[in-house]
Order: C-alpha cells, then structure tokens, then sequence
C-alpha cells in the first residue's frame, strides 16, 4: 500500500472545507426556492440550526448537505439544481446531485424523499415537508421531525447529534411521550449513557 503524504496543517483549508459546504447548502435551497420546490433542510445542517438558537458554541460542523423533498418533485429539483451546477446521480440506492463535474460524493446534495422509509428496515417514514418552517437562510426540518429522524437511523452521527440536542436541553426526558415506543426507547438509552 503506497504511504500517504499529507499536506502541512492549514486554517485556510480548514475554514475552506466549513465554508463549501454552506455555501452548497446556501446556492442548493436559493435554487429551488427560486424554482418554488418545497424541500425542507435535514441532517447535521438541520442539526446545527437548531443548536444555533440555543447556544452557538455548542454547533458541529458538518460535510454534507441533506435535503427533503417530495418524489413528485425530483424532476422539477433536477431543473433547478443543474443549472446552479449541480449534477444528479443515482447510485447505491441513493439519490444525490454532485457540485460540479470533478465531485465526490461527499460534496454533492443529498435527497430523501418525504413519507418514505430511508430504509425498510427503519421505524419510521422520513417526515412530510409540512413539517419544516423558515430558518433565517433557508427552510429546516421542524425539531420534532428531526428527532424522530435522528431516532430512527440511529448511526453514530446520529446519536451523537442528539447528544449534542440533550446537551443544551434542546430536548430531554419528556420527549418520550411524544414518540413511538421503539424511539422512546432509543432516546432513553441515549439518556441512560450520555457519554456514549
């Protein structure tokens, strides 16, 4: 295996790297919002809006960009990302919109289809764009649907977002009542060990 050569440690890049994923985030949802696409924001940018409104130091950054939209609508989000640079691919079982023609995965959109299982496996469908209401720069994902989202896959990221929420008393205890049993029960866990 070859070695790998690293570059020397620079802020520049490591600001860079913080900076193009919210200027994705930013040029994606001005494209459709421009188009009249309903989407709502999800995943860790979902996640870092809402820590945002409790107490800023507290936010993670993130890598991607995580979109819901309505099935209905992925041709009329087709027509308005690509022209904002953004290619779509499907691959994997995933639908996603590459930045530009040299992109990786990880610096493309991702989409999830409102209603839908992410997964069949999953509790719970991924919610209604209904359930999403105005950030200051775009439209996110209600912190309730959030939740249930965040309980449902369940991934490392994903525990730790809501550990990040419990943190801040974003959410607690009494959020149980407001789940299925099999979320409540994932929440209790997370509450049950809070360093992971």
């Amino acid at each position: 295996m070859p070695e790998l050569v690293l570059g020397p440690v620079s802020w520049e890049r490591m600001i860079r790297a913080v900076e193009k994923v919210r200027e994705r985030l930013l040029r994606a949802t001005a494209a459709l919002e421009r188009a009249g696409v309903p989407y709502a924001v999800i995943g860790g940018n979902a996640v870092a809006a809402w820590v945002s409104r409790v107490d800023e130091s507290a936010v993670r950054n993130t890598q991607d960009v995580d979109l819901l939209i309505r099935r209905e609508d992925l041709e009329r989000v087709k027509a308005a990302l690509e022209p904002a640079g953004f290619i779509y691919r499907h691959a994997g079982g995933i639908d996603f919109f590459l930045d530009g023609p040299g992109a990786k995965a990880r610096d493309a959109v991702h989409v999830l289809f409102a209603g839908e299982k992410v997964r069949p496996e999953y509790a719970a469908p991924a919610p209604d764009i209904e359930e999403s209401e105005a950030a200051e720069d775009f439209r996110i994902v209600d912190l309730e649907a959030l939740v249930r989202m965040k309980l449902t896959s369940f991934r490392d990221k994903d525990r730790m977002h809501l550990r990040d929420m419990l943190d801040i008393s974003l959410i607690d205890a009494s959020w149980k009542d407001r789940l299925p049993p099999e979320l409540a029960a994932r929440l209790q866990e997370l509450l049950d060990t809070p360093e992971g």
